[in-house]
């Protein structure tokens, strides 16, 4: 009968099951694979060995000030082709791509807000444009939130990550570096406290201008700080260099840092430092 009948059926195929890219990331210090959502929960930092990630601009304006009190400045200006720079592509097309990937005009964002209802000025470096590298209107941008808080007698925080002075604009980025150092100078005249905080990694004219000339200087734990790299270094001098050279501890221990602060006791730390300072 027919209800005893079996149909004939083929071997029962499983659907694929897809894995969204990104879930995962290797920890480029301790090699551990990683959940990335748990790394980005944990404030970009890795959940093993405590190796600190870049943040975006946002976020870290996010991490310091107070909730509501972002106000940013100069996000029109951007940067021209004035030397007509090719290397691989046209410097201007670059730009155009930065452009286009990061949603910024820049490699910096400059912005007024409050940390425990304190007045300040802050700068964030962009290292995913060009590498967070100084051209005109990056050092132009940082001279302005210099003059704000010269203006207004504020604070300053800067907060550096690049890969330093941007090859594309030649001397007009060199520049960049005497006249950030010059109004820091002023900030010194006038007592207004300026803390710069480093980030991995900060090298070449960046650290050898505003980042280095901090009231207080301040790294992220394991942060490659210096001008130039351990490679380029090494291959110089041809000795082999100590354990840790160039990172935030290796600076700290050997005078050239004030503090190393994790980056979720960071606010806190600058919260203390700022009413030290000003009260």
């Amino acid at each position: 009968m027919s209800w005893f009948r079996k149909e004939k059926r083929g071997p029962k195929v499983q659907p694929k099951k897809v894995i969204p890219d990104n879930i995962w990331i290797k920890c480029e210090a301790c090699g551990e694979t990683l959940y990335k959502k748990e790394v980005e929960a944990n404030l970009n930092v890795c959940t093993r060995c405590s190796f600190h990630y870049g943040l975006t601009p946002d976020q870290y304006a996010a991490l310091l000030l107070d909730s509501g009190s972002f106000l940013e400045h100069d996000s029109v200006m951007s940067s021209v082709d004035t030397l007509s720079f090719v290397d691989r592509k046209k410097y201007s097309e670059r730009l155009d791509q930065m452009v286009k990937k990061t949603g910024r005009n820049e490699a910096v964002v400059a912005a007024s807000g409050k940390i425990d209802k304190i007045d300040v000025q802050l700068s964030v470096m962009d290292f995913s444009f060009i590498g967070g590298s100084m051209g005109s209107v990056v050092g132009e941008k940082i001279a302005r939130s210099i003059r704000r808080s010269l203006d207004g007698h504020q604070p300053l925080i800067i907060i550096s990550r690049s890969g330093g002075a941007r090859m594309m604009e030649g001397i007009f980025s060199l520049m960049q570096m005497a006249k950030t150092s010059a109004y820091l100078g002023r900030m010194r005249e006038e007592n207004i406290p300026y803390f710069s905080i480093m980030t991995h990694p900060t090298t070449g004219g960046v650290t050898a201008s505003f980042s280095m000339l901090g009231d207080i200087n301040i790294a992220e734990p394991g942060a490659l700080i210096g001008f130039a790299g351990p490679r380029v270094i090494k291959q110089t001098i041809r000795q082999d260099l100590p354990d840790g050279f160039q990172r935030a501890e290796f600076l700290l221990e050997h005078g050239m840092l004030d503090m190393v602060v994790p980056r979720r006791q960071m606010r806190y730390t600058l919260i203390r430092l700022l009413h030290f300072m000003l009260d």
